[in-house]
């Protein structure tokens, strides 16, 4: 493995091989190629050891410095550790011991409505005036909000993908390499179309194009990148001074897909709708590849936590429960 680029091809065949069999690894993959190159530039020579691979997972880009972050980042290199093994098997293969155990889910931030209703008003204020700037985030922000999209899933749409006629959303190829068609509220449509128009008046559209696009310099027309927007929700989220009610280290953009999915299990208890038999149209609306990723709202967030502790209460005191 001393060749410039052989940690490089040896990912690049890897990935290869699992794609040929299905799977999609889309940010699992770029983790592996930044490795790869990681690795290249040491020109390290020998077998990996577990002291590279945990000096790469401390270089997470986003800064966290966290044991948790490190232990997904050295988790990510689990299979194809294994893979390596069978060309040298004096490759080492990470275990928890190096940062700890991944941790499970956490209770995540979940939005009132003011703090949505600030977040998109704070985003309508942002640089320069009378932009297209402004109006990018105000609307992708409400969108995720409003749609529970995941963040990759509102930037890969196409112009194409949202049907304002029919006031749908194609979701195409997303985390679980399925597709779905989201039926959205009138109110949102109203938004998408605003954006739409100005959009047009700025940038040179086609069915093609990025629905959500850079609005400076070369970046203009092109496709918002995940790194840029993050960067502008905490900037926007630090400006607006939130209290975090969730585990995580602040509130997240992902925050506000979880309290599209916690207001709308809210909304049928309170309605008395079955949950049990909405929680499959939840599921699927939400794309998630297993139900039970959905009923984790239930247990893991305590707006529901509490819901489902007075329906049990209700149930336990009901005549003859309990009764021999």
């Amino acid at each position: 493995m001393s060749a410039p680029a052989a940690m490089q091809t040896m990912v690049g065949n890897y990935l290869a091989e699992r794609r040929r069999l299905g799977f999609t690894l889309g940010s699992s993959g770029l983790a592996l190629m930044s490795f790869a190159r990681y690795v290249d530039r040491l020109r390290h020579r020998g077998p990996l050891t577990v002291e590279v691979m945990a000096e790469w997972a401390r270089h997470d880009k986003w800064n966290r410095g966290t044991p948790e972050t490190w232990a997904r980042r050295l988790k990510l290199l689990r299979p194809f550790v294994r893979y390596l093994r069978q060309f040298d098997s004096r490759t080492e293969v990470p275990d928890e011991a190096v940062f700890g155990p991944v941790p499970g889910r956490v209770a995540p931030h979940i939005y009132r409505e003011d703090e949505i209703v600030e977040l998109l008003a704070a985003a309508r204020r942002l640089n320069p005036p009378g932009s297209l700037r402004p109006t990018t985030f105000e609307t992708l922000f409400g969108l995720i909000a409003a749609a529970g999209l995941r963040v990759s899933e509102a930037l890969a749409l196409l112009d194409a993908d949202v049907d304002l006629s029919t006031g749908t959303l194609t979701v195409r190829q997303s985390k679980f390499a399925k597709s779905r068609r989201l039926p959205l509220h009138p109110s949102t449509v109203e938004a998408l179309a605003r954006y739409r128009r100005l959009r047009r008046r700025k940038v040179r559209s086609n069915a093609e194009t990025p629905f959500f696009v850079g609005t400076r310099g070369k970046r203009l027309g092109q496709p918002l990148s995940e790194r840029q927007v993050h960067r502008v929700f905490i900037e926007l989220r630090d400006r607006l001074g939130w209290i975090n009610r969730g585990a995580h280290a602040g509130p997240r953009i992902h925050d506000l897909r979880h309290s599209f999915a916690v207001r709308r299990v809210m909304l049928w208890h309170e309605r008395g709708i079955d949950i049990d038999q909405a929680m499959l149209a939840l599921s699927t609306y939400l794309g998630h590849a297993k139900i039970s990723n959905t009923y984790w709202y239930l247990t893991g967030v305590p707006e529901l936590m509490a819901l489902a502790g007075n329906k049990f209460e209700r149930f336990a005191a009901a005549p003859g429960v309990g009764d021999e």
